[in-house]
């Protein structure tokens, strides 16, 4: 796996070795960004990016790919959950790796748990593993401890035959296809 794109383009990252943890495969990836960075329907109300000097959150990480891609892309912080030991190492090794540790924060903690924020993200980044129904969850639950901006936009990764149960507070966007993913993408009303 690498950077697709950004100050970072390139650069290698790494995965878990287990087979618990999915990583968002590079070409979904750069059309996932390509779509952030570029899509109309995507920007603020000002027509800005959500990326450039944002704070991201990324509920499910595994390697922490989807942040790196962002702070490499302009984000200024991300926030990220993962409960696996193994990926955890692997996430705190890439940030190493990417010179990017003091710009992550890394919590050990279930984000169907989160407890409360220390800084509401912009832009959410979130791929549970595939028909788990923990995205739901995870959402409703960060929207609960203060963890979104009010006007946040949150992207959903599932298998492309899966969908996404919107929780109350958010509304739908739009969906595409990539390839096996479907990238489904919601604006918070909080």
């Amino acid at each position: 796996m690498r950077i697709v794109g950004g100050s970072h383009r390139g650069r290698p990252i790494i995965a878990p070795p287990d087979r618990n943890t999915r990583p968002t495969i590079d070409r979904v990836r750069e059309s996932l960004f390509n779509m952030l960075l570029h899509s109309p329907s995507l920007m603020t109300d000002a027509g800005k990016n959500r990326l450039e000097g944002g704070v991201v959150l990324d509920p499910f990480a595994g390697s922490g790919a989807l942040s790196f891609e962002a702070l490499s892309r302009g984000a200024h912080h991300a926030y990220l959950f993962e409960l696996d030991p193994a990926a955890r190492r692997v996430i705190l090794q890439n940030a190493r790796d990417l010179d990017m540790a003091e710009r992550i924060t890394l919590r050990g903690a279930d984000c169907t748990k989160p407890g409360p924020a220390p800084a509401p993200a912009d832009l959410v980044l979130m791929d549970p593993p595939y028909r788990s129904g923990l995205g739901t969850q995870a959402l409703a639950a960060l929207d609960r401890e203060g963890w979104l901006k009010p006007d946040a936009l949150v992207m959903v990764e599932t298998d492309a035959k899966g969908s996404f149960a919107i929780p109350p507070g958010f509304i739908l966007l739009e969906e595409r296809q990539q390839g096996p993913a479907r990238l489904t993408f919601l604006l918070h009303q909080g």
